[in-house]
């Protein structure tokens, strides 16, 4: 029995890949808010264009989503993600480089949103395969937890470091902090000492989108990833919808400089942290199905705060909302992470991972396509009221399927033994 005091950052493997992932999520969250500030205050470009770049970085997941799930499933996931790692590295320096020469458009800005985002589809994918097999089974809800909360500190410290970064030196120059993260991400790696096993095919290999149906299939039949899967689609085009119109929100609606957008945009973000910290907790008091299902539901009061926002004292409003929905957001992936971790048997589980991303992440463009159509057609807050109403409608999907009746999500598919992990 593994001695909880440290927990899992006792162990050497975990431990560097949790450092590299974390490293890699601060330098993805300076890009996030880099970017639009690039964009508005740099390049100076329309609302769309800006909900386009934001766009940009999810679309490859409807691109390149479903076969990257069966190419991780083939692969070595080490060697993929370093190489995926560096290929970021190379692609984000233009950008600071151009901007030195005096070249740097809107054209170049997006190609290298939608590249980044390719590398950004294998990186995540091979993460949640490799991750089950660094770990037990038993530890999963521990390492998600911990992942998670890194994630949401990088939430925090990303937009604050953007937003100084913009006010200090130019927006365009944080992106070398970006750069900077895959490479550590790489390096670290690449001091992982578990030797990686590629799961055998259960059967002889077949063509390419053969492989990719059979993740679609299960997760299609599976009751509980369905509605995990539906629920999830339609909750993160909502957010989207106005993610992507935020940073022009505030700084032409409200009024408020770079500084302050990194400054509440933090604030928003620190929800992410206390998410993590309650959601192991949740879990064993409440059960996990049902500690999933009242933080997706906890999470439309706190949306519908945003469009109430104004110079003064209500803009304390945009904190306190980004807060509530981060924290209900951040319960709802570590459990479903973990869920599906454990649940999904492993020679599958890059394809059913990619196959709910690919439907999950695939709406993440289209929402920002709307909400920068929609803020162009009718104006920014009232295309604020639509998507935090839908983010609050979304949830309630979730009451379809069985998590309804459920204290805690099962074991194991039906029919199906459970899932065994190798110790890291």
């Amino acid at each position: 029995m593994r001695s909880r005091r440290g927990g899992l950052l006792r162990e050497h493997d975990f431990r560097v890949l949790w450092i590299g992932e974390t490293a890699s999520a601060v330098g993805t969250q300076v890009t996030r808010l880099a970017v639009p500030l690039v964009a508005v205050l740099t390049l100076e470009v329309s609302t769309f264009q800006v909900s386009l770049l934001t766009a940009a970085g999810w679309l490859p997941w409807l691109l390149i989503g479903l076969p990257a799930g069966a190419w991780v499933d083939r692969l070595p996931r080490r060697p993929l993600m370093v190489v995926c790692d560096l290929a970021a590295v190379g692609l984000l320096v233009t950008v600071p480089l151009a901007a030195w020469l005096d070249a740097l458009t809107y054209v170049h800005l997006l190609v290298v949103e939608l590249l980044v985002g390719v590398a950004g589809v294998f990186l995540q994918t091979a993460f949640q395969v490799l991750l089950p097999g660094l770990v037990g089974a038993a530890d999963l809800p521990e390492a998600n937890a911990k992942v998670q909360a890194s994630e949401a500190a990088a939430y925090v410290a990303g937009p604050g470091i953007a937003g100084f970064l913009g006010q200090m030196l130019g927006a365009v120059q944080a992106l070398l902090v970006d750069a900077a993260s895959f490479l550590v991400s790489a390096v670290l790696l690449l001091r992982i000492r578990t030797p990686e096993r590629v799961e055998p095919p259960t059967a002889p290999r077949r063509a390419l989108w053969s492989e990719i149906r059979e993740g679609m299939a299960f997760l299609a039949g599976d009751p509980y990833l369905r509605v995990l899967t539906v629920s999830g689609a339609l909750t993160n085009f909502a957010l989207m919808g106005y993610q992507a119109i935020l940073v022009v929100f505030l700084a032409r609606e409200l009024g408020v400089g770079a500084g302050t957008v990194g400054l509440l945009v933090a604030g928003m973000s620190a929800g992410g942290l206390l998410g993590a910290a309650l959601a192991t907790g949740a879990a064993r008091r409440l059960g996990s199905a049902r500690a999933t299902v009242v933080a997706a539901l906890a999470m439309g009061p706190f949306a519908l705060l945003l469009p109430l926002a104004a110079p003064g004292w209500r803009l304390a409003l945009v904190v306190v909302s980004g807060v509530g929905v981060g924290a209900g957001a951040v319960v709802g992936n570590v459990l479903r992470g973990s869920f599906r971790q454990a649940y999904t048997p492993r020679a599958l589980l890059g394809r059913v991972v990619v196959s709910m991303q690919f439907l999950n992440y695939g709406t993440i463009p289209l929402g920002a396509l709307a909400g920068g159509g929609l803020a162009a057609a009718m104006g920014l807050r009232p295309t604020m009221w639509v998507m935090v109403v839908a983010v609050a409608l979304a949830p309630f999907v979730l009451l379809i399927g069985p998590l309804k009746r459920d204290r805690d999500f099962p074991a194991c598919a039906a029919g199906k033994a459970p899932v065994r992990v190798s110790e890291g």
